[in-house]
């Protein structure tokens, strides 16, 4: 008897520990929404100032990649905001954020205007100390062109699988980036952000990832992406670089020793973003959601001290 009312009490402790698992709710009423895209929003603590932004991939949808990534547990547990916006199939067959059309991704235009006034909507509302964006694949190439028309609304910044802005401006451009890079060099791609936004004195922090064996995005985009980025941000010239089991990490500083951009290049992982489903909270294995020994959510919340 004792033995069924053990089993029975935990049992019932597990299913509501699942029950009390907050959700996101739909966001409405963000203001004007140029690039028809919905979001979902989860409200952390009162005294937790963080906000995530999360971008999905290509045929996902937001709040499963945050349950598949780690994120919304984490969300959850230590009680930061995460915004999720959502792409639809009638905006992009495959349910891509259209990175490569300049009506989405130019300043105050289209799917990046629509994301830009779901940010101002509820920073407004709960005042947000820092602000991050974390995008995967094409919601990487998003996150890019964000963080380049944007920077003044972000703390710091993660693309992953993704692709440096501006790279491409319609299809045939975006396909050429993916399979074999960016065909502007660093120098080039920087000289082409500071005519888009030439006023911007301080850039936030980037950190890229990219798996060795992406064969979807090639890595020369992680890469160049990196080198560009540290030039943006007058880093140093050569990066510090740490080697792991499974993975290499550069680093570029600024003056004050800060980390001003990262790559994390990945072994033997294909085209996705990395969970470590032996860690708490880092992430159950899924497509385009990759078993490897690093969690890229984890990492993230660490290295930005949440």
């Amino acid at each position: 008897m004792t033995k069924y009312l053990s089993m029975f009490i935990i049992i019932t402790i597990s299913l509501l520990s699942a029950n009390s698992l907050a959700k996101p709710r739909a966001l409405i009423g963000f203001g004007l929404n140029p690039g028809e895209l919905s979001a979902s929003y989860f409200q952390g603590a009162k005294d937790n100032k963080n906000l995530i932004v999360l971008l999905h991939g290509c045929a996902q949808q937001g709040q499963v990649l945050a349950q598949q990534s780690g994120l919304m547990a984490l969300a959850d547990k230590k009680q930061f905001s995460l915004l999720i916006p959502q792409q639809s199939q009638d905006n992009n067959i495959q349910g891509c954020f259209n990175w490569f059309s300049s009506q989405d991704i130019e300043q105050n235009q289209g799917e990046s205007l629509s994301i830009k006034n779901m940010i101002t909507s509820v920073n407004a509302e709960h005042h947000f100390n820092k602000i991050y964006i974390i995008g995967l694949s094409a919601g990487g190439a998003m996150a890019s062109s964000m963080l380049v028309n944007y920077p003044q609304l972000f703390t710091a910044g993660a693309i992953i699988a993704g692709i440096p802005y501006p790279c491409a401006h319609n299809l045939s451009t975006a396909i050429a980036c993916m399979r074999s890079g960016p065909s502007q060099n660093p120098e080039q791609l920087t000289q082409l952000v500071h005519q888009i936004n030439s006023s911007t004195k301080h850039w936030p922090t980037l950190s890229i990832w990219t798996g060795s064996q992406d064969t979807v995005v090639n890595p020369k985009n992680s890469q160049q992406l990196a080198i560009h980025w540290a030039e943006l941000t007058q880093s140093s010239k050569q990066p510090i670089i740490s080697k792991h089991q499974g993975y290499k990490v550069s680093q570029w500083q600024g003056q004050n020793k800060q980390v001003n951009v990262e790559l994390i290049e990945i072994e033997n992982m294909g085209h996705g973003i990395a969970v470590a489903p032996q860690k708490i909270d880092g992430g159950s294995e899924a497509p385009f959601v990759i078993n490897t020994p690093i969690s890229t959510a984890l990492y993230l919340l660490e290295a930005w001290g949440l």
